[in-house]
């Protein structure tokens, strides 16, 4: 039984349920960017190319037989995906960029001190 303790524990931690529900909404921002990309992004930029090219559709897109229609396809993905993440961590670290704490001022043993070397070079001693 200490096994299905030690893993319910483990299971049930905050980081790893942190970590699960990070990875469903990665999964589910991916197909948002992967829509973007190739329904939006890619007419949009990519129309005069196809049609110049005589391909309506990327993934068509071939030159002496190799498909660089889907890697054209990835690379403006992955790039879009770079991007927003680069504008969330970006506001996250502004969000939680804290101020930098006001220097402590002198203890009170400091103090006292200071006082006495005030006093001993005021009398040259």
């Amino acid at each position: 039984m200490g096994f299905v303790k030690e893993f319910k524990e483990f299971a049930f931690k905050g980081n790893v349920l942190d970590l699960a529900v990070g990875v469903i909404i990665g999964a589910a921002f991916g197909k948002i960017v992967s829509s973007l990309v190739e329904d939006v992004i890619t007419p949009l930029i990519l129309n005069p190319a196809l049609k110049a090219a005589g391909a309506e559709n990327i993934a068509k897109l071939t030159w002496n037989g190799v498909a660089y229609g889907n890697f054209l396809s990835a690379v403006i993905s992955f790039l879009c995906i770079a991007m927003v993440l680069f504008w969330i961590i970006k506001l996250a670290n502004k969000v939680n960029k804290k101020e930098a704490p006001a220097p402590a001022g002198p203890t009170e043993d400091q103090k006292l001190l200071t006082e006495i070397r005030d006093l001993l070079k005021s009398k040259n001693i």
